[in-house]
Formats: structure tokens, sequence, C-alpha cells
């Protein structure tokens, strides 16, 4: 088993990384209050509980848990108020108090459903990530982000709120589609990308074991990838730099925010809207000077090897400036994109010229 701390003071809690540790028995007693009896409120889906639900429960019979399961449906069209009500409907319901702990197992929707929902009942109450995914293990569960999707932007309604634990198991991966995983891959590489360029070229390398899930090749990105962004997050958390911090972690987000608004949600998977995005704004580094054109066909290239797509779809110039406009990372009214200046080197960026960004986005879609 590999173990990362995220560095936050009292704070700061452990990422576990390993094969079979759902399996095995988990030692949540830590990251649970010191009470007899503790209440635990378990947020699942309907794809991930029947797979995974039996062994968690397992592990929580060791402690004594007075167990509550929500079940939801299963999707990106689902992360919104109606599914945080029916959280904390089956929370008042069951009388959880604020010693309740609550539990995300699933993937990235389901994690910022139960953090938010952790960050809201009685003013907050402890919350743990078992994340599903590939995605969600390297990302969406390190870090603090929950919320919901609004119909002007995606993650518009949310709150920073920290977990006690994050378990990756990787053996759940082997469960995920082909799709699925590719999505993950979207974020692993941007780590690469932002602020490790020795992490990029071994995924250039081993990229091919990677895909084929073999167990310590993944162990390893993860580790890589949750390195980097508790890095990131201990120095910035609540994403308040003015320049660089915490916002490097959304290249091609401004872009991939908007594809997976445009085209409604869970048409596009985060992921492959990320990586139509991130090669988005390689184009638009290039423009700049920043990067040359044969960096943007090593990163356009080591997308399409991992199965994602690398043109993004055609929403009109217009309709993508509108949807970047509600951009989080904006500031001031002043729309601020995380660019490359060199591989390996992410900043953010606030005086792009308008010709040059509609110019980016024609040159980007499809005809």
């Amino acid at each position: 088993m590999r173990r990362l701390i995220v560095s936050l003071g009292e704070r700061s809690y452990p990422i576990l990384i390993g094969k079979g540790l759902l399996s095995e028995t988990i030692d949540l007693g830590a990251a649970l209050p010191k009470v007899t009896h503790p209440k635990i409120a378990i947020v699942s889906n309907e794809t991930v509980a029947p797979l995974y639900l039996d062994a968690l429960q397992s592990s929580l019979a060791l402690v004594g848990a007075d167990v509550t399961l929500i079940v939801l449906p299963d999707g990106e069209q689902f992360k919104t108020w109606e599914s945080i009500n029916v959280i904390h409907d089956a929370m008042l319901s069951a009388r959880c108090d604020r010693n309740t702990t609550v539990i995300a197992l699933g993937g990235g929707v389901i994690g910022d459903l139960a953090g938010f929902a952790a960050a809201t009942y009685q003013r907050g109450v402890a919350f743990v990530q078992i994340p599903t995914t590939l995605l969600s293990q390297v990302d969406s569960s390190v870090g603090g982000k929950t919320g919901i999707n609004h119909a002007r932007g995606k993650n518009m309604i949310g709150a920073f709120w920290q977990p006690k634990l994050v378990v990756a198991d990787t053996t759940v991966l082997q469960s995920l589609s082909a799709r699925e995983f590719s999505s993950g891959m979207a974020e692993v590489i941007k780590y690469g990308l932002i602020r490790d360029m020795p992490f990029f070229e071994w995924l250039e390398r081993n990229l091919e074991t990677l895909m084929a899930r073999d167990a310590e090749t993944l162990a390893y990105a993860i580790e890589q990838s949750c390195s980097n962004k508790a890095q990131v997050v201990a120095a910035d958390e609540m994403e308040t730099a003015k320049e660089g911090g915490r916002a490097l972690l959304n290249l091609g987000h401004t872009f991939g925010h908007a594809i997976e608004t445009g085209m409604g949600y869970g048409q596009w998977l985060h992921g492959e809207a990320v990586a139509a995005g991130t090669l988005m704004a390689a184009e638009l580094s290039r423009r700049l000077g920043w990067i040359a054109e044969t960096d943007v066909t090593r990163i356009r290239a080591i997308y399409q090897r991992a199965s994602l797509p690398t043109i993004a779809p055609n929403l009109g110039a217009s309709r993508y400036l509108e949807l970047m406009s509600h951009d989080k990372k904006n500031l001031n009214g002043k729309l601020r994109l995380v660019l490359l200046r060199q591989l390996g080197e992410a900043v953010t960026f606030s005086e792009v010229n308008k010709s040059d960004l509609i110019a980016t986005i024609e040159a980007c879609c499809e005809n």
C-alpha cells in the first residue's frame, strides 16, 4: 500500500493507494468520530453499490457502525440540488447527528454530491472518499472541492470541504469501461503537462502498459498524480492565489466545462471534454508563441494514444465565449485561462486577445 499526506495542518489527511484495499480491512476507525456506534451515511449509485457495497459494509461492521445507505441514479445529469435533497432527507430520516460520517463510494459525481451534502448537513459533518473511477482517484477525491452543476455552468454551486481519508483501491478500476478509464487518463496526463515533465515523459514511455491496467503501473501513476495535486492543494487550498496556484490544475477545464455544459451534462465525459479543451489551450499557447507546433503534436499524440478526443464539438465561437464567461477562475470580469508556457509548466493568463481566442476555437472544433 502506498500512503500520501495532504498537508493542511490540523486538517491533514492520508491518501491510501493499493490493490485490494476494499477487500481487506480498511482502517476507517481513525477517520471516524471517537464515539461508540458511530453513524455513517454511505452515498453511492446504482452502478457502483452492487459491486462494492458489501466489501465496504464488512469493514464498517468491525467498528460497530450504524449505517444508512443512500443510492442515487448514475450520471452527471443527476449532480443537482434534487440529489442533495435526497441525501439530506435520508440523513434526517435516519436521525443522523453531528457525529455522522458521510462516505462517498463512487466516482467524481458521487464524491462531489456526498462531499457537498457533508459540508452542508448540520453545518458540516465528517467525510471520507472511496473513489471507484480513475478520474476520481487521481483528481476529484483529493483537495476538498465539492458541489453541483447549474444550467449556466459546471460546478458553480458548492463548498470546499476536505475529507478525513481517501482510499484508492486500484482493483476496482478493472471493472471500468474503456471509455471511463480513458476519461480518467485525461487528468493523469494533465499533471505532467502542468508541473511534472519527468512524469509526462514516463507516461509517454509507459502509456500502453497503463492502458492495459497493469496494477503496479497504475499504482505509480495514481501516486504521482495524487502527490502533484496534494502539493498544489497544500499551497493554495481555496484557490485564492492571483497567479498560478491551484487554478493551474484546471488546464483545459475552461474550454472543457464549456463543452460539458454546451453539449448537455453527461453527453461528453469530463475527461473527454478536458482532453479536447487541453488541445485548445495548447493551440492558444502556440499562437502566443510559448510552445511550438511540435509540442502541440506531442500533446495530441498522447491523448490519442489514450483513446481521448482531440477535436472539440462545434458549439460556435460565440457560444463558447458565453459559457467560458461563467468560469470560476475569471477575475473582475476578465477571462483567466490556464495555458502552457512550456511543456511541464502551466501559467494563468488574463490578457488573451479575443481574435486569438476565436481563431483557436474555430481551429480546434469539428468542421
